[in-house]
Parts: C-alpha cells; sequence; structure tokens
C-alpha cells in the first residue's frame, strides 16, 4: 500500500483525540474506508503572533493505490501532499577481507558516529579519545562545578561524549539534509535508549544524564562489532609522507611516544583542541580561521519565558518549557543573537585550560530548573583577529584569562546584573535571580572582560529583544561571562570527498574542524566522515587486488 506525507495540519493545543484523524480525511479529501492507517511523523507547536499556540502536525498516511494515485493527481505541485520519502539508512559498504583498520580521533557525536557507521559496515575501527570515559569524565567535571578543581584532560570539552554530553542536548538542526542521515541519528540513539518522542518532535532533546548512558551503550555497540576504544589517548603529532610533492598521511603520534599506523583517520577533535590545531598547522595540514562569537550567559525565570512566549498556554505540560531564538543586528553592523538556549537549565564552567573562565549553558530531560539561560553573542570575523589561521584561538584565551582575573581566581566567573550593564556601572550584589554558575561568581563589571564593539552592541540588543519577550532587559536579570566557545576557531580544508585538500588520508569533520554546530550536524557529519573513509579503503583494496 502506498504512504503518502501530509505537512502543516494544525490543530489547537486541546484538540479532541479524533480531531487529527478528521483532519487527515479533510486534506486528502478520501473517505474514512480509504484511510487504511497513519502515523505522527513529526509534531511541533506554533506560538507566533497573538492567538493561541496551535499544534503543527506532519502525519504518513497509508491509502489503497488507487486512492493514493487519486489524491497525488489533485495536489500535484504541492500543497503539502507527497509520497513518503524513504528514509532507510543503506549503509556505508562491507569492508574488503584484510582492509586497514581506520582510526577516529575523537569521541563526540561526530566521531561516535563515524565510528559506528564504520563499525556497521565491518571495518573495526580504532576510536582514540584523549579525555576520559563519560562516568570517570562525569565525576571530574563535577569537581570543577563543586570545588574549583580542573582536570584539563577530562572537563565539560574533553572525554567521551564531547562537549554536547553536558548541554541541552538539542537534537534539531537547520541544516538541509536530502539523505535523512538525522534520522538515522536519531534511530540510533532511541537503540540507546533515548525516548522514541525524539523521532516526533520538532524540537527533540535529551539532557545531560540520559546522553551519559546513551554514549555508553554506544560504545558498546561499537566494541561489540569489533571496534576498539584507547582513552586518555592524546594524539600529538601527525606522519606525513611526501613523495613528488603529495601528501600522505602514515601515521599518528600519541602522547606517550607510541607511533600508531594509520592511513585513512576520522579526525574529529572538538572545538577545544587548540595543541592539536596547532600542531597540525606547523605540519601544513590546510586551515582557515573562521568566524567566531563571543558574549555572555544571560538568566532569567523560566516562567517569564513561558509566559512570554505561550501567554494562556503557559505551563501546558504538551509544550514544557519554552524556549526562544533572538537576532538583532547592532548599528556598527555586527550580528547579535541568541545561542544554546536551555530552558529550565543551569549555566555552566566550560574551560579546559588553567586560568580562564569559560560558560556554557545545560538543561537535564525534565528541564524543570528554576530559570532558562542562553549566550547572547556578537558575530566576530578573522578580520577582528588577523593572525593566521590561529588567531582566533588567541583571541578566545585573551578574554577567557580576562574573565578568570575579573572572577578573583578559583575558577569563579564575573556577573553582572543587567541593569548595571546597560547604565555603564559594575554590579556590587545581584537581584532576586539567583545566578545558577558554580562554582559561583563574582559581582562586577563585564566591560572588563569582553571586546568594546561587543560590550556597545549587546547593549543595543537588550532591549531590542525585550519587545519581542517582555522584560528581556529587566533590571536583576544576570549575566555572566565569558561565553567564546560557540564554535571552533578554525576551518580544516577539505574536498567534496571529505579528505583534506592537502593531506591524502586525513578527513576532518564535525565542529572542530568547523563543518558542523551541534549534536545532530556533528553527527550527520561523522557519518558522512566515516562514509569517506570506507569508500577509500574499499577503493584502495580493490585497486591493489
Amino acid at each position: 500500500m502506498p504512504w503518502l506525507r501530509i505537512t502543516e495540519l494544525r490543530l489547537p493545543l486541546d484538540h479532541a483525540p479524533d480531531a487529527l484523524r478528521e483532519a487527515v480525511l479533510a486534506r486528502l479529501g478520501i473517505t474514512a474506508e480509504e484511510l487504511r492507517t497513519f502515523s505522527v511523523f513529526r509534531r511541533g507547536w506554533d506560538a507566533r503572533g497573538r492567538a493561541r499556540v496551535r499544534l503543527v502536525y506532519t502525519v504518513d498516511a497509508e491509502l489503497p493505490p488507487a486512492a493514493a494515485g487519486r489524491v497525488l493527481a489533485a495536489h500535484e505541485g504541492g500543497q503539502g501532499i507527497a509520497r513518503r520519502p524513504d528514509m532507510r539508512y543503506p549503509g556505508a559498504g562491507r569492508a574488503p577481507s584484510g582492509a586497514p583498520r581506520p582510526v577516529v580521533v575523537g569521541a563526540g557525536p561526530c566521531g561516535l558516529f563515524a565510528a559506528l557507521i564504520l563499525a556497521q559496515a565491518g571495518f573495526r575501527p580504532i576510536v582514540l579519545e584523549r579525555g576520559r570515559m563519560v562516568r570517570q569524565r562525569t565525576r571530574d567535571t563535577w569537581a570543577l562545578w563543586r570545588r574549583g578543581v580542573l582536570t584539563p584532560e577530562s572537563n565539560v570539552q574533553f572525554g567521551e561524549g564531547g562537549a554536547g554530553t553536558f548541554s541541552d542536548g538539542k537534537l534539531h538542526s537547520g541544516v538541509s539534509d536530502p539523505r535523512h542521515l538525522g534520522r538515522k541519528v536519531l534511530e540510533e540513539f532511541v537503540r540507546a535508549g533515548a525516548p522514541e518522542e525524539i523521532l516526533v518532535s520538532a524540537r527533540p532533546h535529551i539532557g545531560t544524564f540520559r546522553l551519559v548512558s546513551m554514549v555508553e551503550h554506544i560504545r558498546a555497540t561499537i566494541e561489540g562489532l569489533g571496534g576498539e576504544y584507547r582513552f586518555e589517548t592524546r594524539v600529538d603529532d601527525l606522519v606525513i609522507e611526501t613523495t613528488g610533492g603529495a601528501r600522505r598521511l602514515r601515521g599518528l603520534v600519541l602522547a606517550g611516544g607510541e607511533t600508531l599506523r594509520a592511513d585513512h583517520v576520522v579526525l574529529a577533535p572538538g572545538h577545544s583542541a587548540r595543541d592539536l590545531f596547532a600542531r597540525l598547522h606547523e605540519r601544513g595540514v590546510a586551515m582557515a580561521a573562521k568566524p567566531l562569537s563571543i558574549g555572555v550567559r544571560i538568566e532569567h525565570p523560566q516562567g517569564m519565558i513561558d509566559r512570554a512566549r505561550f501567554g494562556a498556554d503557559a505551563g501546558n505540560p504538551i509544550l514544557g518549557a519554552a524556549d526562544y531564538k533572538l537576532v538583532h543586528q547592532a548599528s556598527s553592523g555586527r550580528g547579535v543573537y541568541s545561542f544554546c538556549m536551555c530552558p529550565g537549565g543551569t549555566v555552566v564552567a566550560a574551560t579546559s585550560e588553567p586560568g580562564r573562565v569559560v560558560t556554557n549553558g545545560m538543561s537535564q530531560y525534565s528541564r524543570n530548573e528554576r530559570n532558562a539561560n542562553a549566550a547572547i553573542v556578537v558575530g566576530i570575523s578573522p578580520a577582528d583577529f588577523p593572525d593566521g589561521p590561529l588567531g582566533g584561538i588567541a583571541f578566545q584565551r585573551h578574554w577567557e584569562s580576562a574573565a578568570f582575573a575579573a572572577g578573583g581566581g578559583g575558577y569563579r566567573a564575573p556577573a553582572q546584573l543587567v541593569g548595571d550593564f546597560l547604565g555603564g556601572r559594575a554590579s556590587t550584589a545581584l537581584g532576586d535571580i539567583a545566578p545558577s554558575y558554580r562554582p559561583g561568581v563574582t559581582p562586577t563589571d563585564l566591560a572588563a572582560c569582553l571586546p568594546d564593539f561587543a560590550v556597545a552592541a549587546i547593549r543595543e540588543a537588550l532591549p531590542a529583544f525585550a519587545r519581542r519577550i517582555p522584560g528581556f532587559d529587566r533590571a536583576d536579570a544576570v549575566m555572566t561571562g565569558v561565553e567564546t566557545r560557540t564554535s571552533s576557531p578554525v576551518r580544516l580544508l577539505r574536498g567534496e570527498n571529505g579528505e583534506s585538500v592537502n593531506t591524502a588520508g586525513l578527513y576532518p569533520a564535525g565542529e572542530g574542524a568547523g563543518f558542523a554546530g551541534g549534536i545532530l550536524t556533528a553527527a550527520i557529519d561523522g557519518i558522512r566522515a566515516g562514509e569517506a573513509a570506507a569508500a577509500a579503503i574499499i577503493g584502495a583494496t580493490a585497486r591493489a587486488a
């Protein structure tokens, strides 16, 4: 029986159980007898305008062939009805007998899915992770939050699961995905223990605690297929062979001095692998500086955000905690925008280097903490740090060190009330909104921790954001600095085949390589990188035969 996909079915938030079926029949123009069955593919909501929140469905419906043909002919050219696409993942081929084992550097979402795809194809990948296993890493991270004790190789940035492990766990993306690789990611997450609702929700999220056990489950799957993990194994150098001007990767030098032979390496190090970026630059691996952003975390009562977004529907369990996405073009021409909004979450210490303060946001699956938080950041171009491909790293470090000093040491973060920030005066005390950052904050003047252009742009943006979310610029809202690691400071240049443009056998991928921004996009890029490495190995094996 043919399946059709129907988009943009809108119903009231409190619609009756049979209303969706009736809406499907009405949209298709068929009888009840012709509708064999239907299922919800996606459910979201629309809170725009002054009307009550409405649910928005995408539905798959099974019809007899004659009815399906009639419906498609009647809706030729669109109108939200089409054949359901085939979203099954075809795999990355099969590893030839005796094929060399590929290596994956990094066990964040990108490396995780590159390794999974390779393992499922029979390649038995070796996964190198500079940090620790996810549960030990969690204990190390809590030591920073609770006691101000940093472990440089095991923290929010480094360790199994990557930076996304300590986040809101958002699993949606605005990038084009014609091959439906995002569906493959979500299905693997469900197999690993994520709630099945992520397959349906238009705004799926998981939260930190669930991600921990899911990462462990996927590791066990990879190992069960012959893959191998090596934790606390940092890559310090590359072995590159040059013949006739052509460069080819031949191995990796590990921190303990071991050289690991490797002809095919998926490089997924994450956006904070600054030492590795420097070594890649020394070795001549093609890279370029890329745009960044810098700013602060801002906290408001979650109830205020719920009322501003949902009005009379605030508190409805179907909707949960409200999020937001804000953008403002400052008079200077710089963009100011919200990033990584965490409903009902906390602001967390996210540094990976001693003597520096970095903030990030995190939520649990329940999103039931008192405050909402988001980064409010200002766009920066490489022209702001004209020091070559590594200029962005120096820029980040400068302001992270300034934040450490302004916080008074011990990884306390500098904080300021919005009213004081807008008034150009240092904060000496906090108001009714309790900051969630641990190991604690120091009231001060955030202007000492940000470039002047960023201070001016954020001061202009906050009242503009308040016109969309009343109270956004309330005087006692708390701003905590600094947010510097919204994305990688470099892009490792690669060709359409996924390979480095000047170093054969190296497949840069994910957020650290400059090709993703979030858990889902990084995982999708990891699938592509795994496929690229698999295709290269299969091709090389065939040529050798």
